[in-house]
């Protein structure tokens, strides 16, 4: 690649995509609740976890294969649910969905999506691998609604967020008083409800809210369970006690994740939460994790402390943003030639098989003088 003309790094995608945005529109994408110290926690604690070099362990050939809830993809990097990609390119989420189609991974489709889930469907090819996120509305008939639209278009899991019952404070938003363009909405909810959303951090938005239990209860979780035969991720878990009680609750598959720092100002990383949630686990379910991955190296730390695939969100929006499908696909290329390469130097030959003893602690290297 020419890096006189292409970006080459995470780093040249975000530099160029915030040279194209509006002020207001980057800070609602950048930024996240409160004075934005998680968002910047986040992708800080991985440079406090140092990966060991391995030598002459003969690794050629890196199979970055692996599997989610049964399913094959080529790559443990797949791409979390991001609201309102038409604010990054005209095609949206249909693009997302097509350079994830041709990278042979995973998306989540936002509940806060700017084209249908019928339509993103049909453009990323229905033999590709995406889930559905949503939110738990208190009106159980539209819940029922949207799983049953969710099973007929042929997602193949159902991510919970669990981690938003109510607006964060985003002092990034109120400052920008930021809105969207009028002739975009938020498609699931205007097909269900008439309800068009067209404004974030105003009345309308609240009006979205309406659709968020701020009473959800584990029994929530069991009750869905009961409506659809599509397998259950929690998203947002923080504590190896919710961990438990999420296996309690008979989830499929959980999902270490703080919403991108876009909720509670002063919470930990993901990456400081992974390793607990994990022995929490203990090998029951899956354990994905997101939020602050910026580079392979950051992935290659998640899996070495037990994620079974790593989440990203605002990267590949920010290729969005810079070349519509092709500039997303790049991202998530760079994102995974930097994965087989550490993969190769701390001589691991397989996404699937990488030990914990190659984290290490960076204070373990510094000087006590």
């Amino acid at each position: 690649m020419d890096c006189s003309t292409s970006p080459c790094s995470i780093a040249d995608y975000h530099d160029r995509a915030r040279a194209v945005l509006s002020p207001s529109v980057y800070e609602y994408l950048a930024l996240g609740a409160g004075h934005s110290h998680v968002v910047a926690e986040n992708t800080r604690a991985f440079s406090r976890l140092l990966l060991q070099w391995r030598c002459l362990r003969g690794v050629k050939n890196v199979d970055m294969t692996t599997s989610v809830l049964g399913h094959t993809i080529c790559s443990p990097i797949c791409v979390s649910p991001t609201a309102m990609h038409k604010v990054a390119c005209t095609d949206g989420e249909k693009a997302m969905a097509r350079a994830c189609s041709r990278a042979g991974t995973l998306m989540t489709l936002s509940s806060w999506s700017t084209f249908s889930m019928e339509d993103v469907q049909a453009a990323g090819g229905i033999d590709s691998l995406r889930w559905l996120q949503m939110y738990m509305s208190p009106d159980r008939s539209f819940v029922q609604q949207f799983v049953r639209r969710a099973e007929h278009s042929g997602f193949k899991a159902l991510v919970v967020t669990v981690d938003a019952p109510r607006a964060a404070v985003r002092y990034a938003n109120m400052r920008n008083r930021f809105t969207l363009p009028t002739h975009l909405t938020l498609a699931h909810y205007t097909a269900a409800s008439g309800n068009h959303l067209k404004e974030f951090g105003s009345s309308s938005f609240h009006n979205a809210l309406a659709h968020i239990n701020r009473t959800l209860r584990w029994t929530d979780i069991l009750w869905l369970k009961t409506i659809t035969h599509l397998p259950i991720v929690v998203k947002g878990v923080m504590s190896g006690d919710d961990a438990k009680e999420a296996l309690r609750h008979g989830v499929d598959a959980i999902w270490v994740s703080n919403h991108g720092g876009r909720q509670l100002d002063g919470s930990p990383a993901t990456i400081d939460v992974l390793a607990e949630v994990v022995q929490a686990v203990d090998g029951r379910v899956e354990v994905y994790v997101d939020g602050g991955v910026r580079s392979g190296t950051d992935v290659l730390k998640a899996l070495a402390l037990g994620a079974r695939a790593v989440f990203v969100g605002r990267p590949p929006l920010w290729g969005l943003v810079c070349n519509g499908e092709d500039g997303a696909g790049d991202v998530l290329g760079i994102l995974n030639h930097e994965l087989e390469v550490a993969l190769t130097l701390c001589g691991c030959s397989s996404v699937q098989s990488v030990p914990k003893s190659i984290v290490v602690p960076a204070s373990r290297y510094r000087s006590v003088l």
